[in-house]
């Protein structure tokens, strides 16, 4: 069965990125619909897919990560505002009955993502 997943690695301080707050949301006719919340556990991932079975629906997402309070909590120091705050993905799903796998690789001033395994 199909199954969506994600881990943060903080880039600019080479380790996990655990703690971070992130909001998962099912964009629908141009509304967001939350699906899901929580914190990242200490090895930067979710104790659990954030969708799996059922659930795991075709459609387009919105993962949404607070990565500028987890730096700030983290001694970085930032600019006010600083230059990455929240950080969005947005991605889709075509087949849910595959894993989809969407890592968020951060530090204060870049990010990158990709779909892993």
């Amino acid at each position: 069965p199909g199954r969506l997943t994600t881990h943060v690695l903080d880039t600019a301080r080479g380790v996990p990125g655990a703690g971070i707050a992130f909001e998962l949301h099912r964009l629908e006719g141009g509304q967001r619909v939350h699906v899901a919340s929580g914190r990242t556990n200490g090895n930067g991932r979710t104790d659990a897919p954030l969708l799996e079975g059922e659930a795991m629906r075709a459609g387009r997402y919105e993962l949404v990560f607070a990565a500028g309070a987890y730096f700030r909590a983290h001694g970085m120091e930032l600019s006010d505002p600083p230059f990455l705050d929240e950080i969005v993905l947005r991605f889709a799903v075509a087949d849910p009955q595959a894993h989809y796998h969407v890592p968020l690789l951060a530090s204060p001033w870049s990010y990158a993502t990709y779909r892993g395994s």
